[in-house]
């Protein structure tokens, strides 16, 4: 039974570092609905467990390629949250070059551009997919989408996109594509409804994202087709990211529906 000193312990423990994500192509994804998620998706290269996990999700560990068992202490080791549920999978990163993911014509992407943090990413990870996109890009000076807090965020749905890391810009690859651009923005000329209203969101969408704290970029701003504001009808300044992803998002799935 793996310890915290077992060499692949201490291995997956550097993980939680981006570099070495980077520099091994890996990533660690916690917790049984993620291990599911990625078992579907042929990302797991080895499972670690706790005796007790082992006992409960014996459905998971029979899918897996390799079962490591763990000690309660290496568990603790690799696992990120406070009360870890015991099952820890070492998975090969799945991201894909943005040519491929619009090579298949996808009628709906998100772009979370230059966003820092992770929880944000993972929930319009999660909200991308619940809304019938077929692609995520994480554009410029992103998170790291495999950051652990941004893999339970997505709920597994980091296995059931397109995810793509790309360089700025990337906005005449989206229109190339036959993708109109639409970038969020508080100052937007158009609104949300306005939109939705005029029929304009049947097309073939590309939803540009900013970070919370700065916005979107001043060039994708002015690349964009067009600059869209969620509308605010009480008292609050603004939403958040995600917030304002779920409702750009899901006005997309309902035209295009």
């Amino acid at each position: 039974m793996f310890t915290p000193r077992t060499p692949r312990i201490v291995a997956a423990r550097r993980l939680q570092r981006r570099k070495d994500r980077d520099q091994s192509g890996r990533f660690l994804a916690e917790g049984p609905q993620a291990v599911r998620e990625a078992l579907a998706a042929g990302a797991v290269l080895e499972l670690f467990a706790t005796s007790d996990a082992l006992d409960r999700y014996a459905e998971l560990a029979a899918q897996a390629p390799e079962v490591s068992p763990v000690t309660d202490e290496a568990m603790r080791a690799i696992a990120e949250t406070v009360h870890p549920q015991g099952l820890v999978a070492l998975c090969e990163q799945i991201d894909v070059p943005i040519g491929k993911a619009l090579v298949k014509q996808p009628r709906l992407v998100a772009v979370v551009a230059e966003i820092r943090d992770p929880g944000n990413a993972g929930t319009v990870l999660r909200t991308a997919d619940a809304a019938g996109a077929e692609a995520v890009i994480f554009a410029g000076d992103a998170v790291d989408p495999y950051n652990g807090k941004c893999v339970r965020a997505s709920a597994g749905s980091l296995f059931h996109v397109d995810v793509v890391r790309s360089p700025m810009p990337m906005i005449d690859l989206l229109q190339d594509s036959g993708l109109q651009v639409l970038a969020t923005s508080g100052a937007g000329e158009d609104d949300v409804d306005s939109l939705l209203d005029g029929g304009l969101l049947a097309a073939p969408t590309a939803w540009l994202f900013g970070s919370e704290a700065h916005g979107l970029p001043e060039s994708l701003l002015a690349a964009a087709d067009r600059r869209v504001r969620v509308p605010i009808y009480g008292a609050a300044e603004s939403l958040n990211l995600a917030a304002a992803a779920a409702v750009c998002l899901y006005a997309s799935a309902r035209a295009q529906r």
